[in-house]
């Protein structure tokens, strides 16, 4: 896992966002996404893709939580899946799935996989919260998993293990030590080209 205090690494990444929400049509416009578009809100990237039964169980939880603390933190989804072997999670699913749960949040294409390699992200989903606490630029302070619900495991989804995380960084607290890893879909990396940490 990306060790707590790493800078938020540099990106410079394309956005879908949905152009006809009246008739929930998967259309799709690119622009662009840099660490110079973040503002001084803490923000919460989440790995994401629209295949996943992982990310499907929590899908309603994620609008939930934009709701609750979208002023106030700024979230971003990353899709990093290789659409070489996973068209299904490419920019038309990306933007339906978006509009069909009210998302709000930009959806980035890390079409190279480098973003998500710069994080160190294993599966989606998968949670890193970054807040300015020195005013030298965003520092990591929580890496894990949304709560412990899976699909078929009964567990109540809650978002309890994130909110505890949000909750801290808006009070100017730092999260709980023990950070559960996320568990998930691994993300599918190019063909022959996964990570060596791997």
């Amino acid at each position: 896992m990306l060790p707590i205090g790493t800078k938020l690494p540099n990106f410079d990444l394309p956005v879908v966002k949905c152009t006809n929400s009246s008739q929930h049509q998967p259309g799709f416009n690119l622009d662009r996404m840099s660490n110079s578009s973040l503002g001084e809100k803490p923000s919460l990237l989440m790995v994401l893709c629209a295949h996943c039964p992982f990310v499907k169980h929590i899908e309603n939880e994620l609008t939930n939580l934009e709701k609750a603390y979208g002023e106030r933190i700024q979230f971003i989804g990353i899709a990093s899946n290789s659409l070489e072997t996973h068209p299904q999670d490419g920019p038309d699913q990306l933007a339906l799935q978006a509009q069909l749960n009210d998302w709000k949040f930009p959806y980035l294409l890390d079409l190279d996989q480098s973003f998500a390699i710069s994080l160190r992200a294993a599966c989606t989903p998968d949670f890193f919260l970054f807040s300015d606490r020195s005013n030298h630029g965003p520092d990591l302070i929580y890496r894990g998993q949304l709560d412990d619900s899976r699909p078929g495991n009964d567990i109540p989804v809650t978002g309890k293990d994130l909110r505890s995380a949000l909750d801290a960084v808006l009070e100017g607290k730092m999260p709980a030590n023990e950070q559960k890893p996320s568990i998930g879909c691994n993300i599918k990396w190019h063909p022959g080209k996964e990570p060596n940490w791997f």
